[in-house]
């Protein structure tokens, strides 16, 4: 009873739903400030975000200040016409050199040109700095005319859109740059090949703008390059670069010719496997005649007939990947010598082979003469003959049977006759024994090849 009473009575129930409203609202008022809380999350968010960003700018509000930029422009005459001469700023950056073809005595080589200039008529108002534009703006504006001198081929890059980029500043500062490959000429002086180094140029210039109108200068950093380990240089290596401005004096007027130098030096590792090593094995080879009989003429024939053979194909192999020039370069001379050495080879047996066969057939000749000699003229038919072979003969003969002559001279300074050894050969000459000269090539071939060698490499490698 007590809690009925309770409950029924109206004070106490309306306390009751007024507690429960109370906590209904406090519910509410907590779920709007966590909303509220989220909405200024959101918010601060939003707010961060657009003060990272850029101010924005409508796409209206660039084509305006570009449709006001190109309004009464004249793309067909320079900034500053007839007041001053425009200031170009150039710098290069260079991709890749190579390969250097030494037939056509050029190379190729990847660069993006940059060329920088102020034109007074581009200059705008506007919360950007700097305008960001393609390749469809280029023809729109005044652009130099320059152009690579020494170039054979130049073509730009257009894949898969024009690879050219403009840049304008609100102050009126133009950037334009464009990446271009490059046939260039470079001539090579090959009077040390394959032991030279080159400095190869790339010239440009203005076409038709005089020094009086465009005045080139170098941007700092003027040049730089990327990583050389990925260029085609192939033969060549990549030592430094340097730049230089000269003015060209011609009858249309004085021109500012900027240039590049790319110094190269050559790689010996191919021509010294292809060349130089099997050269000198060919030249080793034909010493091995010196130790074969000199009766095996078959054998000492054929191996120095090989052996030149061998040194004619190596010079002509050699000479393919040079172009035709008029002079001996260090590797004709090499070659040459190598062949020369090889021949005098050959030559050193055609002179033994000569000598000592008509020595023997002398010699032959001569001991038939005796025999009938020796026979006595009154012989009558029955008689008993004797055979001379058992007689010895008196010495003084060579090894031939061949008596030296006294009273026989000799007028030249080197004696091959076996007729000088005695007093009869003046004092202070030398005797040559034509059968030891085998003896006396194992000796003076290798010794004089060695020589050269030492000179020649001493010669085109330190001096």
């Amino acid at each position: 009873m007590g809690s009925k009473a309770f409950l029924s009575s109206p004070f106490l129930l309306w306390s009751h739903s007024r507690g429960v409203r109370l906590m209904f609202l406090l519910l509410t008022l907590h779920l709007g400030l966590v909303d509220k809380a989220d909405d200024e999350d959101d918010e601060d968010l939003t707010v961060n975000k657009t003060w990272v960003l850029a101010p924005k700018i409508h796409e209206g509000d660039i084509t305006q200040i570009l449709n006001s930029l190109l309004q009464g422009y004249d793309n067909k005459l320079r900034p500053d016409i007839g007041v001053r001469p425009t200031v170009i700023e150039t710098d290069v950056y260079v991709n890749s050199i190579g390969p250097v073809d030494p037939i056509n005595m050029e190379y190729t080589i990847d660069i993006i040109f940059a060329q920088t200039w102020f034109d007074s008529r581009l200059k705008f108002n506007s919360t950007m700095k700097v305008l960001m534009l393609n390749s469809n703006m280029v023809g729109k504006i005044w652009i130099p005319d320059t152009f690579f001198r020494n170039s054979r081929k130049s073509d730009a890059h257009w894949i898969t859109t024009p690879n050219r980029l403009l840049r304008i500043w609100n102050d009126g500062r133009v950037l334009y740059t464009l990446r271009l490959t490059i046939n260039a000429e470079c001539y090579l002086q090959l009077h040390n090949f394959p032991m030279d180094e080159h400095s190869c140029p790339l010239e440009f210039s203005s076409y038709g703008y005089p020094k009086n109108e465009i005045e080139y200068k170098w941007k700092k950093p003027s040049v730089e390059v990327a990583d050389p380990k990925y260029w085609r240089l192939y033969q060549f290596a990549f030592v430094g670069l340097r730049n230089s401005t000269e003015i060209s004096h011609t009858i249309s007027g004085d021109y500012v010719i900027m240039t590049i130098f790319f110094d190269l030096s050559r790689r010996m590792g191919y021509f010294t496997i292809q060349t130089y090593i099997p050269c000198i094995l060919t030249v080793v080879l034909s010493w091995v005649s010196f130790w074969i009989n000199k009766d095996a003429v078959p054998a000492r024939t054929s191996l120095g007939i090989t052996t030149v053979l061998t040194m004619t194909t190596l010079s002509t192999i050699a000479r393919k990947s040079l172009p035709k020039v008029s002079y001996v370069t260090a590797m004709d001379l090499f070659v040459s010598v190598c062949f020369i050495f090889v021949f005098a080879a050959l030559m050193e047996y055609g002179t033994l082979h000569y000598f000592t066969s008509n020595r023997k057939a002398k010699t032959t000749r001569e001991k038939k003469l005796k025999n009938k000699a020796s026979v006595s003229p009154g012989l009558h038919p029955g008689s008993t003959l004797i055979p001379m072979s058992s007689i010895s003969l008196p010495q003084g003969e060579d090894e031939y049977g061949y008596q030296c002559l006294e009273g026989k001279d000799c007028a030249s300074f080197f004696c091959c006759f076996e007729d000088c050894r005695t007093g009869s050969w003046r004092e202070g000459r030398i005797h040559i024994r034509i059968a030891k000269i085998d003896s006396y090539s194992r000796i003076f071939f290798p010794t004089a090849f060695a020589l050269f060698n030492l000179v020649y490499w001493v010669g085109y490698l330190y001096l």
